[in-house]
């Protein structure tokens, strides 16, 4: 099978599919592997250290799978052809229009995204791998745009108090937001809907912010969406507490749906001035009323971090990372390199979104 690598064009984005790594990887395995030049040059990744690797440069459209981080864009959806395997995130909940062509151009559409969440499908959750790097940038830029330590100092001139932080969301990016939070110094605190996520809060050596509300586990893991009198009372609550914090991370987000709507404007008031909000569901709306989607915005004193897709700011990891996670299921997919579409298989049958085979009853 031949697997073609092509160079990001949407907007800022650095990241590449494939590293040199995981190509040379899978030319062992089997594949033929043609990189479109300059494919990995934003995230660091030499042309010279995918041929090194065993790939050849080239026009990846013809490949037999077209491997992306972002969904193609409509000249790109163009040059796909009927039969083809295309791989990336593909935004399938938001952009069902995307999904549409593609399914009519006969292509075979596997969405990262759509990666069944279970045990099996780990080694694959390009969701998670991503926001662990998400999880970690926002911890970065709390503190750049703090104007005061993370850690406690003991100098001459006397001691500094450490920072207070609190993250909302103890998904793979908030706890990922604690952990790098604490390393940094800080005095961590996290907060989740879900109860049964305290245990992981505290083993990382963060406190637990008992709001008075709480929800259970939808399906995948994620939080359920609160219901409005859950919503209400928990903005009302965390208004009287946040105030207590220097940075607040936000991580709250609902797959396919807006960002729910967790910190008002009243209480961004109730902050000190000087204090930071980082809001990782900003690509969705934010889940602050005053967060402006890929802006860095001052209001009430307070700065809010609205920068959309951290992951790409940090190419060589992310990169890194989806990489693996392209290489376990296309080793799935097509074990030995050969192609073996099981639409019986949850993870073959869950991740594909478009040219899908009904199995027979």
């Amino acid at each position: 099978m031949k697997l073609g690598v092509t160079r990001e064009t949407a907007p800022g984005e650095r990241r590449v599919a494939l590293v040199p790594e995981t190509a040379g990887k899978l030319a062992a395995a089997g594949f033929e592997i043609l990189v479109e030049p300059s494919a990995g040059e934003a995230a660091s990744f030499p042309d010279a250290g995918y041929t090194d690797a065993g790939a050849t440069l080239g026009s990846p459209w013809e490949a037999d799978v077209v491997l992306k981080v972002r969904k193609p864009a409509e000249d790109e959806v163009a040059r796909l052809h009927e039969g083809q395997l295309l791989i990336g995130f593909l935004d399938p909940l938001a952009d069902k229009e995307g999904v549409e062509r593609l399914a009519s151009r006969g292509v075979v559409a596997f969405a990262m995204e759509s990666i069944p969440r279970t045990t099996r499908a780990q080694s694959m959750d390009a969701l998670s791998s991503q926001a662990t790097v998400g999880g970690y940038k926002a911890a970065l830029l709390a503190a750049e745009y703090l104007p005061r330590f993370f850690p406690m100092l003991m100098t001459a001139a006397g001691t500094v108090p450490p920072a207070k932080v609190l993250v909302i969301g103890a998904g793979v990016a908030g706890l990922q937001a604690l952990a790098t939070a604490r390393r940094l110094g800080a005095v961590v605190t996290g907060f989740d809907v879900r109860p049964v996520v305290r245990e992981q809060i505290e083993s990382l050596g963060a406190n637990w912010l008992d709001l008075g509300v709480t929800g259970g586990e939808a399906e995948g893991g994620y939080a359920r969406e609160l219901t409005p009198e859950e919503m209400q009372a928990q903005q009302q609550a965390l208004e009287a507490r946040i105030g207590d914090f220097d940075v607040v991370i936000t991580t709250a987000a609902v797959p396919g749906r807006a960002a729910p709507k967790i910190i008002p404007a009243s209480a961004v008031k109730a902050m000190r001035p000087g204090s930071v909000i980082v809001d990782l569901a900003a690509e969705t709306g934010g889940n602050c009323e005053l967060t402006e989607p890929g802006e860095i915005v001052e209001r009430e004193g307070v700065t809010l971090v609205g920068v959309t897709n951290l992951p790409s700011t940090m190419p060589y990891h992310a990169s890194t990372l989806y990489s693996r996670n392209i290489q376990a299921l296309l080793l799935h997919l097509a074990p030995e390199g050969e192609l073996n579409l099981d639409w019986s298989d949850e993870i073959t049958a869950g991740a594909c979104v478009a040219g899908k085979r009904e199995v027979p009853a």
